[in-house]
């Protein structure tokens, strides 16, 4: 059975098509099925088309209140979703923990409930501990959860950009070889699209140094049985080796502010057997794209002339993110019986 239905506004339908059989949260996409990761990507290319025209902007959420509840700082993640729902015609909100009433102690589900008793239609949040958005999911039920990033546990709307980027590169994603590459540990965005590639038929290769890898993607080395997740991706900590025949190099970013904890001998070493270069990049397939989710530490991580040259796609994963989350906005704005 299909899991859309045609959108009846006749201003947005040419460029938006169908709306997905809306779920109530975007939590991870550990619970996506292959079906609504393409439904998603798909909605996209409608927004895409949007947002290329001359006036961005169309009517499909107007009157519908969205609220970014940001915990930490942000650049991309936090203008691409203002702008999102602002293009879809919506009221956006930003609100940061500085000048709230999370200074004076208030708990994050108070706020939350707060929120919701103000008739809010969506909260987008990112918050530094693992399982905040789930904890509003939980108690809210009036309004539709988006995790923008919780701690060092996901980054389920990054993932479907990068998804979507490489779906428009280089067209199905069933077979394409994805290597990560860098601070796997700490990385929200590296779990997530861990999910996405894997669900999408895409064969994931993390490398690294074996201390930036999480201990349970690491064990299968020493016998011991994988978890669920392990299952989904290989680990060859020679940067060289991983990147043969690659389809997709993505970098993350070297987390430096958590490097006193010893996890690595110095950034140098890090530099000679881990950045992203020409040279190593000569070692993956013809037309291979650089990604890297952003802020770049530029000559750590990734040469200088990798994330400005022909290969990379660093600027258009920034231009998608915003028709992604407006699909993923629209999707879980519009549910039944409120299309206008």
């Amino acid at each position: 059975m299909s899991l859309s239905r045609t959108i009846e506004t006749p201003e947005i339908s040419g460029a938006l098509g169908t709306v997905p059989t809306p779920r109530k949260h975007v939590l991870d996409l550990d619970d996506f099925s292959r079906e609504e990761i393409t439904e998603v990507l798909g909605s996209a290319r409608g927004m895409k088309e949007v947002l290329g025209r001359d006036i961005k902007k169309v009517p499909a959420l107007r009157g519908k209140v969205i609220v970014t509840l940001f915990y930490e700082a942000s650049t991309r993640t936090r203008i691409s979703f203002e702008e999102a729902g602002k293009v879809l015609s919506a009221d956006v909100i930003n609100m940061s923990a500085s000048g709230s009433s999370a200074e004076k102690g208030e708990s994050l589900l108070n706020t939350g409930l707060t929120i919701q008793a103000m008739g809010v239609d969506t909260i987008v949040i990112r918050h530094p501990h693992s399982g905040a958005p789930y904890l509003l999911a939980q108690h809210l039920d009036k309004v539709s959860v988006i995790n923008a990033g919780d701690g060092l546990h996901a980054h389920p709307t990054q993932a479907l950009l990068d998804l979507y980027t490489v779906q428009d590169k280089l067209g199905s994603l069933e077979g394409l070889k994805v290597v990560i590459v860098g601070d796997v540990l700490h990385s929200r965005v590296a779990r997530s699209d861990i999910w996405g590639f894997a669900k999408m038929g895409a064969k994931v290769v993390l490398s690294g140094p074996a201390t930036l890898m999480p201990p349970d993607l690491m064990r299968s080395s020493k016998n011991i049985a994988r978890s669920h997740f392990a299952s989904l991706v290989e680990v060859d900590t020679d940067l060289d080796r991983a990147i043969e025949g690659a389809d997709v190099v993505m970098a993350l970013r070297l987390q430096q502010e958590r490097q006193n904890a010893g996890f690595l001998p110095s950034i140098r070493e890090y530099i000679r057997r881990w950045q992203v270069t020409d040279d190593r990049l000569e070692r993956a397939k013809p037309g291979a794209m650089v990604m890297h989710p952003g802020p770049m530490n530029e000559g750590i991580e990734i040469s200088n002339s990798i994330a400005h040259g022909g290969s990379s796609v660093i600027e258009e994963q920034v231009t998608n993110g915003v028709a992604v989350r407006m699909a993923l906005l629209y999707q879980l704005t519009i549910g039944p019986g409120q299309e206008s």
